[in-house]
């Protein structure tokens, strides 16, 4: 199955590279480009791609909140969103991925990168890059840690192994190996814990798991 991408960016540089290079991929197909924010959310509400890279800094609509009309807790029928953004400490990231967005790339990250970002995207996999993530995720949610107690939470033991080893970053498959389970059970309790706790997917785990200070 082919994955149809929406590329969001005003530097037309960038389109190019990223259509270049992931029309390279054999599985992967950009079916759009967007130079802005309103033109980015009116045509992945006509298209529906799989995955839409969005760029934050855009005008007349910014990425930010592009995002969160495509993919926002209020969206009925959410698309996948990965934010693209120049700089790792970029506090917007944070904020973009609780406006729904599934996952975030850096813009320097590389064509390998890119094509893996976009096919983790279209399986559901919200993290990529994820020693990145869990950095932004640690230095924005500093001063919530700080303050967090230990609360009750409905999950399983099981379950709050899971969850913790997604918010540390780690795929299905090391989580499986780490924990001597199968992947099949892994995932069983991933969506048993996202159905618990009312997220959408693996980012907005990691970010629950974060903000309740959980991980050090």
């Amino acid at each position: 199955m082919t994955i149809r991408v929406l590329v969001a960016d005003d530097q037309t540089l960038v389109r190019t590279g990223f259509r270049l290079v992931l029309d390279a991929a054999p599985d992967i197909e950009v079916i759009a480009e967007a130079a802005d924010g309103e033109a980015a959310v009116r045509l992945a509400r006509r298209l529906r791609p799989d995955v839409t890279l969005m760029d934050i800094r855009m005008p007349k609509v910014d990425g930010l909140r592009a995002t969160e009309q495509l993919a926002g807790p209020g969206v009925a029928d959410p698309l996948r969103v990965v934010v693209v953004t120049t700089y790792d400490a970029d506090e917007n990231v944070y904020a973009a991925l609780l406006g729904g967005a599934c996952g975030f790339l850096l813009k320097d990250a590389g064509p390998r990168l890119l094509v893996e970002a976009v096919r983790s995207a279209a399986n559901g996999e919200a993290m990529v890059s994820p020693a990145v993530t869990v950095r932004l995720l640690a230095r924005f949610t500093e001063t919530v840690r700080r303050r967090a107690q230990p609360v009750p939470t409905p999950l399983t033991a099981r379950e709050s192994d899971v969850v913790l080893a997604v918010a540390r970053g780690r795929t299905n498959a090391e989580i499986a190996d780490d924990l001597g389970i199968s992947l099949s059970t892994v995932k069983t309790h991933l969506a048993s814990a996202q159905g618990k706790l009312e997220v959408r997917n693996r980012t907005e785990v990691a970010i629950w798991a974060w903000q309740r200070g959980l991980l050090r």
